[in-house]
């Protein structure tokens, strides 16, 4: 049972960068992998969610429109691809199982996202 998230960064304000979240076979058979993020002083948030089961997705008001979730079976992968990035934006992102906005308990270390000019 595994998640393990990469592709953090620096980048500035309008940019763009892509999480991958290599996920177990286990997980991706049975939960649905999203992603969320915590500021420094705020609490964690969800950020997104999709469940493959349905094909449905979760996005978070601040994002939407901005950030798209998806997911490469082959390579047991979820993806976040952030566009139009933001300075609040800034977090560390962690993959999880979800539904919705909210974790299901399997977490993946964080990586950490500064967008900054």
């Amino acid at each position: 049972v595994q998640l393990q998230a990469s592709g953090g960064g620096l980048v500035q304000p309008g940019g763009s960068l892509r999480l991958s979240c290599a996920a177990s076979r286990f997980l991706l058979d049975y939960y649905a992998i999203g992603w969320f993020r915590q500021a420094p002083g705020k609490e964690r948030e969800g950020v997104s969610c999709f469940s493959s089961s349905d094909g449905s997705t979760y996005y978070a008001d601040s994002v939407k429109g901005r950030f798209t979730i998806s997911r490469d079976n082959r390579k047991n992968t979820v993806y976040l691809q952030m566009n139009s990035l933001k300075p609040e934006d800034t977090a560390v992102y962690y993959c999880a199982t979800c539904y919705g906005s909210v974790s299901l308990g399997y977490w993946g270390q964080g990586t950490l996202v500064t967008v900054s000019s």
